[in-house]
């Protein structure tokens, strides 16, 4: 205890601007190196607001992160505990495995946006852009997630094939929550959306072909981050 309250006693000032982002990593970067043990409980909600200057809901966002990610065990009417050094879930989601993803996007996202160029309604393009600029502007990170599959899921709408339609949306779960893993492992974010920008360019300008393109560069991009091959040579994705 005499660690946790040597941490806590160090008061850290946190900007209002992606507040529990910050908080996440300041908790995270003290597991990871060990200036807090594992199986430690961690202070609760109020006292690790006041050490931050924040909300109990900025504390809490950030709390429900690192369990996401296994850091932390909530246990009720104990507390939450440090479990973890670093993530304990692959960059998956759900049923699917991270290599089920990466292995399977590639074969129906790309010739989605395709098509999505060539058959997409007016009313669906300006969905896609609503989308793209609320994201833009979001700072939310499970809303932007809850936005990041969506966007995938209408442009799977978009281009007018059933098939493509259903598989995005019965992956939509496990597409926002490995969105939300590697939001937090890598920080993608705004990485991202210039990507989605990109997609939605294409596909306003009915150019099938830079659709494509724009689209396998994104899940080269999202797979380089999931399995860290930063270096990896830049080659196209097939399908």
């Amino acid at each position: 205890m005499r660690d946790m309250d040597s941490w806590l006693s160090e008061k850290k000032e946190i900007g209002r601007r992606n507040a529990a982002e910050a908080v996440f990593e300041d908790i995270r970067t003290a597991i990871v190196d060990r200036k807090l043990a594992l199986g430690t409980r961690l202070p609760s909600e109020v006292q690790l607001a006041g050490r931050y200057g924040i909300s109990r809901a900025i504390v809490r966002e950030a709390l429900r992160s690192l369990q996401t990610l296994g850091f932390t065990q909530t246990r009720t009417g104990r507390g939450t505990f440090i479990v973890s050094e670093s993530p304990a879930r692959q960059l998956g989601g759900g049923a699917y495995s991270a290599r089920d993803l990466m292995e399977a996007r590639p074969c129906i996202e790309i010739p989605a946006a395709g098509w999505a160029a060539l058959r997409r309604s007016n009313e669906q393009l300006a969905s896609l852009t609503s989308l793209c600029d609320r994201m833009d502007d979001e700072e939310d990170i499970q809303k932007w997630v809850r936005m990041d599959a969506e966007f995938h899921g209408e442009i799977a709408e978009a281009s007018g094939n059933a098939i493509f339609r259903k598989v995005v949306a019965g992956v939509r779960g496990a597409l926002s929550t490995q969105s939300e893993l590697v939001e937090h492992v890598r920080g993608r974010r705004k990485a991202s959306n210039a990507e989605h920008r990109r997609i939605l360019e294409a596909i306003a300008a009915s150019k099938d072909g830079d659709a494509r393109g724009a689209m396998a560069e994104h899940l080269l991009e999202v797979k380089r981050s999931i399995i860290g091959t930063a270096d990896e040579k830049r080659t196209p994705l097939k399908v």
